[in-house]
């Protein structure tokens, strides 16, 4: 064995506990299945049938999040950002996620396509061109400052230094410290799953600290909490999604983007990612997610040729530059005044939220794809790839609505783009700024529906992923469960999306998720816990092992 590679630590024997063997829920195992599925078949009954009544609680719910646990959302996202820096300069980014000898299943380019089909999807196409414009705004059209961070600055007029301004925040958003997230959790769950052969599910990570209680009520509420926040996350993104999708194609054709509309959608995409989550990882995940990155491409080049070109270029190295220089204090901000709470609340704790609630889903995808990586390769892979393709996307995109608010004809922020944002008509944004770019012609028509086709294109990628991993935590780690009951979680994450939107549409969407994260968050800042102390075993496990050599050698 090499010197560089400590040998693996192996748990004790413990009891494993039985799947079914028979029957429908064959391959599952039933408490689980059955307490998940009944706590949403609940949620779903109850919210489609009095949706005034659920939003009402739901508003309640959120508020009541937002005042309790906003700072300690902003705190567990620090931590778990520094945690991820300290083990990559550490001896033990050495390790290796699995046994001394395995390899990486997936080229990284493979890899790095569907880290981001996952861990992206269409929420980057959703906010790519909205957000950045909303924090340009300096109207306070809704009661509170669109970008805190640069009226701190003294940056309030609508100039090109405010445009920099409210692309680094939109950086921040989807950056460093919500991809930390997925390191902590991808990288346990592969941690213990293939390097101490326990289940590829999220209880296996307590094991350091609670051992063979893994396999007891502890780890079953554990794995419950991690597929509802699966379910909840995802729900919200498809919600998102099949809003941006009903513009675009009532941009195109006059089909009425109304609730009927979005729900037909769900239905129909819902349909094609369980198709896609049936074939498993290596098929059609895979296809779809390169699939996904090479239109990418082609649309990403029209912004970027089709744009003012070296305007743009010059935006994103100086706002990344920005952002290097200023991503720690921001991480740190805290709101002082009403207004700043508020929004902090809106935007910057929703996001912490939405990260920490889709860690369970994206952590145990990239686990799974992840096999044979360092801990080093894998820490710097997930951190750092995925944010700076973002930031280029967010540059070209967002600088591309940026520079036409800045040229409107009446003034900067005078814009058609400016008003839709006021009016929060934040999916039709993304489709008049092609427009703009292309024109109304041929080319506009092909561009639009590109970008149609990507948000439909990351729906599947995300859903299909989603059911994957739901069926892997319910079958106790099982890397390929049985057909029917992808799509039976399939359907049932279509569900969640539908009634969300019939409850109050983005708010609702947005309300649940953070309501899902906060449980969720205990148990990722737990499995962080239990990774810290079987690290440290491992060391321990290493020494032990010198030592006993070195007294075997002096005895001989």
């Amino acid at each position: 064995m090499s010197h560089s590679e400590p040998a693996p630590y192996e748990p004790s024997s413990h009891p494993r506990i039985q799947v079914e063997q028979s029957g429908w829920l064959k391959g599952m195992h039933k408490g689980m299945t059955l307490t998940s599925a009944g706590l949403l078949l609940v949620f779903v009954l109850a919210t489609g049938f009095a949706p005034d009544i659920s939003s009402t609680l739901f508003g309640a719910a959120r508020l009541w999040i937002e005042t309790t646990f906003g700072t300690y959302y902003l705190i567990t996202i620090v931590g778990l950002i520094g945690f991820c820096l300290v083990l990559v300069v550490s001896p033990w980014g050495k390790l290796r996620l699995g046994t001394p000898e395995s390899r990486p299943e997936f080229s990284r380019f493979t890899w790095i396509s569907m880290l981001l089909s996952a861990g992206v999807g269409i929420g980057i196409l959703f906010f790519g061109v909205a957000e950045p414009l909303f924090y340009f705004d300096d109207s306070g059209a809704f009661g509170y400052p669109n970008n805190p961070h640069a009226d701190l600055d003294g940056v309030t007029a609508m100039n090109h230094a405010r445009a920099v301004e409210a692309l680094k925040l939109a950086f921040f958003h989807w950056g460093l410290h919500g991809w930390a997230v997925y390191v902590v959790v991808g990288m346990s769950l592969a941690y213990f799953a293939y390097r101490r052969n326990l289940p590829l599910a999220l209880r296996s990570a307590l094991y350091p600290l609670i051992g063979d209680r893994i396999y007891g009520p502890i780890g079953h509420t554990v794995d419950i909490l991690g597929v509802l926040g699966c379910v909840f996350g995802i729900a919200t993104s498809l919600g998102l999604g099949v809003s941006q999708i009903a513009v675009g194609l009532n941009r195109l054709t006059g089909i009425d983007p109304g609730l009927p509309t979005q729900v037909a959608l769900i239905a129909a995409i819902c349909a094609i990612s369980i198709a896609s989550a049936v074939s498993g990882v290596k098929y059609g995940i895979r296809i779809i997610s390169e699939l996904n990155v090479g239109v990418s491409v082609i649309v990403v080049g029209s912004f970027l040729i089709g744009g003012p070109t070296l305007w743009l270029i010059s935006l994103f190295g100086e706002t990344l530059v920005a952002y290097v220089r200023d991503v720690v204090p921001m991480g740190l901000w805290v709101a002082s005044t009403p207004g700043e709470r508020e929004w902090q609340d809106a935007w910057t704790i929703f996001y912490w939220a939405w990260w920490l609630a889709w860690a369970p889903f994206i952590g145990l995808f990239i686990a799974r794809i992840s096999k044979g990586r360092t801990l080093r390769e894998f820490i710097l892979g997930v951190l750092f790839a995925p944010p700076l393709i973002i930031f280029l996307w967010q540059a070209l995109f967002g600088g591309t609505a940026l520079h036409q608010e800045l040229n409107a004809a009446m003034g900067p922020g005078t814009g058609e783009l400016m008003g839709m944002i006021r009016d929060w008509n934040l999916p039709e944004a993304l489709f008049a700024t092609a427009d703009t770019l292309a024109g109304n012609d041929i080319l506009g028509t092909i561009l639009s529906s590109l970008l149609i086709f990507l948000l439909i294109s990351w729906f599947v990628t995300s859903s299909d992923s989603s059911t994957l991993v739901v069926t892997t935590i319910l079958s106790m780690g099982d890397e390929e469960p049985l057909a029917r009951h992808r799509i039976f979680w399939g359907v049932c994450i279509g569900l969640v999306a539908a009634v969300l939107l019939m409850a109050g549409g983005l708010k609702a969407l947005q309300t649940v998720l953070m309501i899902a994260a906060l449980p969720v968050s205990v148990v990722i800042l737990a499995m962080t816990l239990g990774m810290i102390v079987a690290l440290f075993q491992e060391t321990s496990n290493v020494l032990g092992k010198g030592r006993k050599a070195k007294t075997q050698v002096e005895t001989s």
